[in-house]
């Protein structure tokens, strides 16, 4: 495990950029043109940089990113 000491702003800073990268990667996860192999890799970045976001992020702003389950057909 580590730790991460870090202030206000640069939490700020960090919880924005994820918010963008999240954004970004649900524009293209929704892109019919991308490989299906490619859109797995983008889900599993799209995990980590979730798990990321809760440790920084209030609960509120989490909701609005929370992965969606896939269902079974």
């Amino acid at each position: 495990m580590l730790g991460l000491l870090i202030n206000e702003m640069e939490q700020k800073e960090i919880e924005y950029l994820l918010k963008r990268e999240l954004e970004e990667l649900l524009m293209d996860l929704e892109d019919s043109r991308i490989d299906q192999m490619v859109k797995r890799a983008m889900t599993e970045r799209y995990r980590i940089l979730f798990q990321l976001l809760r440790r920084v992020a209030s609960e509120q702003d989490c909701l609005k990113y929370m992965p969606k389950r896939k269902e079974n057909r």
